[in-house]
């Protein structure tokens, strides 16, 4: 793999792990499309770096839990504007 696309990863996954942030969050930071970001720390970051997958892999499944209230809570605001 490219060294610029190892850099990518590995900054991806530890912007997700020090921010708690969602993939559509990280792939607006870093300019890259939700499914790129999604591939990098999903597939790609668990080549490189199985421990920090783990912990990419914790903070995305908590996401993915809370994504209802995310969603609840946008619907919310919009109709309070």
């Amino acid at each position: 793999m490219r060294d610029d696309i190892l850099e990518r990863i590995v900054k991806e996954a530890e912007y997700i792990i020090l921010t708690g942030a969602t993939v559509r969050k990280t792939a607006k930071v870093f300019h890259f499309s939700k499914s790129t970001v999604h591939k990098d720390v999903a597939e790609r970051l668990k080549i490189i770096d199985k421990e920090t997958y783990k912990k990419v892999k914790k903070v995305l499944e908590k996401n993915l839990s809370e994504r209802h209230l995310r969603g609840g809570e946008a619907t919310r605001k919009k109709y309070l504007r």
